[in-house]
């Protein structure tokens, strides 16, 4: 006899009814998908999760009332959350506040399709570390571990391990060893959680662990580079290296 398993529990929360019945619709292509309830602000939001406890949340960031992130942190209940939003500025936000995966307004089957694919893979896998990403993200305080995406699954990588953080357009590179981990968050905000007496902003596209630099060096025209101890050499703008000066002097 085949035993057909039983479908992942969903919750649809955004405050636009024409969003709603979209996603809706499109899930219900989704056989092992089974939207069990709507939800139009954040206070409503809130109640549904505690008394429905879905699986999967389809949240959406910005809502009356409260907004995605705070209905996160008042919730006893965490699911796998997917973060929609029409801003992208909030989207690159999505992972930091522990989403598997956000989409981006207006979406369609195709992209939906590509989250849902990591939403199945994180079923039947351990999913760690949905709390623990909730309350790092909402401390505080210097962060003290970045979550990271490898594949399917989230790693907690320490701060102290970082090395340097490289920006690229929208993204964040940060090196740590031999590994590079890809952020999607804005060096401004990731530079704001850093403590900043371990972390240097020394260029507008770098910031540098103090505990890894070799030495800052002469790079002639009164340039100054941070020679790290993994041997890479990273740039320091002249505003940050005449303070440099300033504190050596």
């Amino acid at each position: 006899m085949t035993i057909t398993p039983a479908p992942v529990t969903a919750l649809i929360a955004d405050d636009e009814p024409i969003a709603r019945e979209g996603l809706s619709a499109m899930l219900a292509a989704h056989s092992w998908i089974a939207v069990i309830g709507e939800a139009a602000n954040g206070p409503a939001t809130l109640e549904a999760l505690e008394r429905l406890k879905p699986e999967l949340l389809f949240l959406d960031i910005q809502m009356p009332g409260l907004t995605g992130p705070e209905v996160l942190r008042q919730a006893t209940h965490h699911p796998v959350v997917v973060f929609t939003t029409a801003f992208a500025q909030h989207a690159v936000t999505a992972f930091e506040l522990g989403a598997l995966d956000y989409l981006l307004k207006p979406f369609g089957a195709e992209r939906l399709g590509l989250a849902l694919e990591r939403v199945r893979s994180a079923f039947g896998e351990p999913n760690p570390g949905v709390a623990d990403r909730l309350a790092e993200a909402m401390a505080s305080g210097p962060m003290s571990r970045l979550f990271v995406r490898s594949g399917a699954s989230i790693l907690p990588v320490g701060v102290e391990t970082i090395s340097r953080f490289e920006a690229w357009g929208d993204y964040v590179t940060a090196h740590a060893g031999r590994s590079r981990h890809v952020i999607h968050l804005a060096l401004n905000r990731l530079e704001e959680r850093l403590d900043a007496s371990r972390f240097l902003r020394v260029h507008r596209a770098h910031i540098v662990n103090l505990a890894h630099v070799r030495a800052f060096r002469p790079a002639g025209k009164g340039r100054l580079v941070a020679e790290m101890l993994d041997g890479s050499v990273v740039p320091v703008s002249r505003s940050k290296a005449q303070g440099l000066r300033e504190l050596g002097s």
